[in-house]
């Protein structure tokens, strides 16, 4: 029974919500977490039980943002349970979900992206070539790695310098790039076409050897990393993550608005774009600090005068 519940469920969230495989998998593990704990029928679940499966990670050791994430996938399904009369009451809809510290995010200088750049033009294989153009497009536009992994070859537009992306929830929009970015695809696109020696493939950045025929996510993860090696960064530094955060703290830097950094990241809500500008905020104070005239050394206050008394 509960199979056939979770099956619907999982139904649903790809049907009707669009989520993406890697989405999907993620709700099955959690909730599966979820009633592995409780050990009974799910439709026998109570507020408590749900409450001390919270606990119950807290106390193994998982972070509140897992701990938030986990929760999260079980009131989801509950929710889809009670919209369809499976259950009388949901048992999730009052557990509150752990507190949690956005952590801010990380990003390179404008000056540690170019060397990762230059890292790759120093090598003249086809795979190198492949990497620089993926770097370029991701820093430039700001794409997620499963967005740039997964582009159509026919999505870029040369003439008008923008792609074409498919984001979350099978969401289009459109990103304007960079020249320079455009010219390494360009390049690359020239030894694309001697890498599948007269093979076809859907994908703009095509592999051989993955099931999805195109590069996988882990793979250039790991040549990021050892991009970095290359480029004198420590690779604990530099993911594709951290390639998106360095596309909006820059634009944010020379005062692009808020709205347009959304857009562009194909954010749904603007609070979760909002959290680049805490960044910002950082960055200013540590100008201050180092550059205001009472923040050098040795550099006093004036005493209080005093009226004599």
């Amino acid at each position: 029974m509960a199979d056939r519940r979770l099956k619907d469920f999982l139904d649903m969230i790809a049907a009707e919500k669009g989520a993406a495989p890697n989405t999907v998998a993620a709700y099955r593990r959690d909730v599966l977490q979820f009633l592995a704990f409780f050990g009974r029928d799910c439709a026998l679940a109570e507020e408590d039980d749900v409450a001390a499966f919270v606990r119950d990670l807290g106390s193994r050791g998982f972070a509140p943002r897992s701990m938030a994430r986990k929760l999260s996938a079980v009131k989801e399904f509950y929710k889809f349970l009670y919209s369809e009369d499976e259950i009388k009451t949901n048992p999730a809809a009052g557990v509150l979900s752990p507190r949690q510290e956005k952590p801010l995010p990380k990003f390179l200088s404008a000056g540690e992206i170019k060397r990762l750049l230059l890292a790759a033009e120093e090598e003249t294989d086809f795979a190198h070539c492949r990497l620089k153009a993926m770097l370029a497009l991701m820093y430039a536009c700001g794409l997620r790695v499963s967005e740039l992994v997964a582009l159509p070859v026919n999505c870029v537009n040369f003439e008008k310098r923008q792609i074409l992306v498919f984001g979350k929830g099978a969401k289009e929009r459109l990103v304007p790039a960079a020249p320079a970015a455009l010219a390494a695809v360009e390049e690359y696109a020239v030894r694309r076409e001697r890498y599948l020696d007269g093979r076809k493939s859907p994908w703009l950045f095509p592999s051989n050897t993955a099931v999805s025929g195109h590069v996988t996510r882990d793979n250039f993860f790991k040549n990021l990393k050892n991009l970095a090696v290359k480029a004198g960064i420590s690779p604990a530094r530099v993911s594709p993550h951290v390639l998106r955060h360095s596309f909006a703290t820059h634009l944010l830097n020379r005062r692009v608005d808020l709205r347009s950094v959304q857009k562009l990241l194909g954010h749904e809500d603007i609070s979760t774009t909002e959290i680049y500008t805490h960044v910002i905020s950082e960055q200013l104070v540590d100008t201050v600090n180092k550059n205001h005239p009472l923040a050098k050394a040795g550099m006093r206050t004036a005493p209080a005068e005093t009226d004599g008394v």
